[in-house]
């Protein structure tokens, strides 16, 4: 897209900020791809030639380095008008600005039925609203610009227990629900700050519909950016050379750009519901859409900031592990059970990604392809990125073993399970342990 930045809230109650025509004069401080978005804006809402526009005061565009980000898509969002308001409310802005600055830095893509956990309020308010879905704009159609096609994503707020559903089953699901309940999206998934009730409270019929759609359909969150790490407990502490993910004292090291795109590729996977499902090669032909104009990537989302260089991906070799030890904080923790129940035992794979190391855990099961770790050789890595291969049996005892995740305020942390018949651990640790360097 032209610019990753705040679109307007389109919608009855909060309309888009297309802006004014630019003079001729001025024409070169807008980028050419703006002047399609404002002109779809316009179809749309032929009333208001010039709406209220909030926007960043620094630009990308205004560097003169960058150019275009080529992520293909611009953030909308409809809200409710509170009672008593005269003019629309400056945070959606800031909460788009938000998700822009996370998708620059990161270089992670937005897709319809992906989930944003926020944690808070959207509106800094005491709302049970305090997390996200994203859809397709149902009124903004995709436009043609210099720089390729422009898509329009919608945020959706949504309630603790709504995200945590579509976790388990998958967003899209989830969107078609909010649809039927009027005060909770309706047709045109307008978000409420005020609503006080969850879909499942307001009607209770839909919680049987989400319980049966996980257990035909499983779950298509391929994976989550975690506050995860991993060891390989099988080689002495003392020995570095191409050991565990993170080395405690020294730098870590560093995925490559090939594990990285597959990574990413394994991610953007999820959505797709493939009877066979396969995880991309090493070297995949970025052929799908969603990354195939895309420009040279200014940072890689997993490089480390180390001046340590990129050990060529041709020179890390596979290693198979005899033990590992699997570490993840609390919220991490408690996607543990969905990662078995509604991804592994469904014959697919989900990735934890790491935000605060270069590294990465990959669960498959025995139905997914192209993975490097097989039944003979469970556990195997590729530089930082670790893959489990864990076989339906042992999927269901580890269910058994780990059922209190899903209620973690009833455990004190740190908390240890341990398989020592598969020399497996997992620790479930406070997240100071993740924010610190010697984890």
């Amino acid at each position: 897209m032209a610019e990753l930045r705040p679109s307007g809230a389109p919608g009855p109650t909060a309309p888009p900020a297309p802006g004014p025509t630019a003079p001729p004069a001025f024409a070169s401080l807008f980028p050419p791809g703006l002047h399609a978005i404002y002109g779809e804006c316009r179809r749309l809402y032929p009333d208001q030639p010039n709406p209220l526009q909030v926007t960043a005061i620094v630009k990308y565009w205004f560097t003169g380095t960058d150019g275009p980000s080529g992520f293909g898509f611009e953030l909308t969002f409809r809200l409710k008008r509170e009672t008593g308001e005269s003019a629309p409310p400056t945070w959606p802005a800031e909460l788009m600005q938000g998700l822009a600055r996370y998708v620059f830095q990161s270089e992670n893509t937005f897709c319809s039925g992906d989930h944003v956990s926020w944690h808070s309020p959207l509106d800094n308010s005491e709302s049970r609203i305090q997390h996200m879905l994203l859809t397709e704009d149902p009124q903004m159609q995709p436009v043609q610009t210099p720089f390729g096609v422009v898509t329009f994503l919608q945020i959706v707020g949504v309630c603790t227990e709504e995200l945590h559903s579509a976790q388990q089953w998958n967003g899209q699901g989830i969107l078609e629900l909010l649809r039927t309940v009027p005060i909770a999206g309706g047709p045109w998934l307008i978000t409420d700050m005020r609503r006080g009730e969850t879909i499942f409270e307001i009607d209770p019929h839909l919680q049987e519909r989400v319980d049966k759609g996980i257990e035909t359909d499983g779950s298509n969150l391929s994976g989550v950016s975690a506050k995860c790490a991993w060891d390989d407990l099988s080689r002495p502490p003392e020995d570095d050379e191409d050991s565990r993910s993170i080395c405690i004292g020294t730098q870590p090291r560093r995925l490559s750009g090939k594990d990285t795109e597959q990574i990413r590729e394994t991610l953007r996977r999820g959505l797709e519901i493939n009877s066979k499902p396969v995880l991309p090669p090493i070297n995949p032909q970025r052929q799908n859409g969603l990354a195939h104009d895309r420009a040279p990537s200014r940072k890689d989302s997993l490089e480390s900031d180390s001046s340590t260089a990129i050990i060529p991906h041709e020179l890390i070799r596979t290693r198979q592990l005899e033990s590992v030890h699997l570490k993840f904080n609390q919220e991490s923790g408690a996607l543990i059970p969905l990662c078995l129940r509604g991804r592994l035992l469904h014959g697919r794979h989900f990735t934890y990604k790491s935000i605060t190391g270069d590294m990465a855990i990959t669960f498959v099961s025995t139905g997914v392809e192209g993975a490097f770790a097989t039944e003979e050789h469970p556990y195997a890595a590729h530089g930082p990125w670790l893959q489990i291969l864990l076989t339906e049996e042992f999927v269901e005892k580890m269910l058994e073993d780990l059922e209190d995740l899903t209620s973690p305020e009833e455990f004190k942390l740190p908390k240890e399970y341990s398989w020592p018949e598969k020399k497996l651990k997992v620790s479930i640790l406070p997240d100071v342990v993740f924010d610190s360097p010697l984890h």
